[in-house]
């Protein structure tokens, strides 16, 4: 498979790169599907996004341009239609998607009608993908709410991992929460340095235990952190074209990701937000091979980095 990457890579052909297993382990699910999928569904043409200056300004072009298509349960499991649609045409093919513990609303809050609804979506769309849906909580949500609410959703024994989200410095603070996943087997993630400081990057895996990173791209501005990283096997699961989009790098060409993966921490490529930055990880792979950010061999390892946590590669 190696070669097939590098031969689709070097030829810039899209149709092959499709063809070849990958993973996208950073994607929230009800935001991370197929453009074209959700547009032909509600007979409408999504606006290209700008280049945001804070996330609240992305959130508020979601709402204006987007999220008020989309009503209901009918058209909440269309976005996680979409989601699996874009998964299977890309040849992803272990997918972490997120879902936070408000989603069980659209199922009159019962978590178990949420989970049966997956899973229905899951095998009808895109059955051969590898899912591992992922729960999703915001550090705005009250603690009383979150705990009720992750307790909901661990009782179902379904999902593979738990993302913590919001204000990035109020996620070191949540370890009873961690544990309790932990306790689980779940696989521990936070969103970390996307905002906020190298620091913080690290202070976040201590307290919470974290065995992978939403983003964490502050931490190439600190060599002690890099290395601390590396040597805790750290995985950074990382969204270009977001980090881009959201003005926290200037361009491909000077992304972060190739100090992190210089300094020898495992890295992944993923999509993020796909129904806003419409880049797929294929698309993500061009990216970075063209910017001359990585030869292709350096790609293929990124890749497999993206399913060794299901293939070990």
């Amino acid at each position: 498979m190696k070669e097939k990457f590098i031969k689709a890579l070097e030829s810039n052909d899209l149709d092959e790169m499709r063809k070849i297993p990958k993973g996208d382990l950073h994607n929230h699910g009800s935001i991370g599907g197929n453009k074209r999928y959700i547009e032909e569904w509600a007979d409408i043409s999504i606006a290209k996004p700008p280049k945001f200056k804070t996330l609240n300004d992305m959130q508020q072009w979601f709402r204006q341009n987007i999220k008020f298509l989309i009503k209901g349960t009918l058209g909440y499991e269309k976005l996680i239609e979409a989601t699996f649609v874009q998964a299977k045409m890309d040849g992803v093919k272990v997918l972490n998607m997120s879902f936070g513990i408000g989603e069980a609303s659209e199922y009159g809050n019962s978590v178990e009608n949420m989970v049966q609804a997956l899973k229905r979506i899951h095998q009808s769309f895109a059955p051969d993908v590898i899912f591992m849906p992922e729960i999703a909580l915001s550090t705005f949500t009250p603690i009383g709410e979150m705990n009720e609410g992750l307790e909901q959703f661990l009782a179902q024994d379904y999902f593979k991992s738990i993302d913590m989200y919001g204000d990035e410095f109020a996620v070191p603070t949540l370890k009873k929460v961690f544990r309790k996943a932990k306790e689980k087997g779940l696989i521990l993630k936070a969103h970390v340095g996307e905002f906020g400081t190298a620091e913080l990057v690290r202070e976040a895996v201590e307290e919470l235990e974290l065995d992978q990173i939403q983003h964490g791209i502050a931490a190439a501005n600190s060599q002690s952190i890099m290395r601390w990283l590396c040597d805790n096997k750290i995985q950074l699961n990382i969204c270009p074209t977001s980090n881009i989009l959201l003005s926290r790098v200037e361009s491909y060409k000077v992304h972060p990701i190739r100090k992190l993966y210089d300094n020898g921490i495992k890295v992944t490529i993923n999509t993020d937000d796909m129904l806003i930055f419409d880049q797929s990880v294929s698309q993500e792979f061009f990216n970075l091979y063209n910017a001359g950010l990585f030869n292709a061999t350096e790609l293929n390892e990124i890749r497999e980095n993206g399913l060794s946590v299901v293939f070990n590669t």
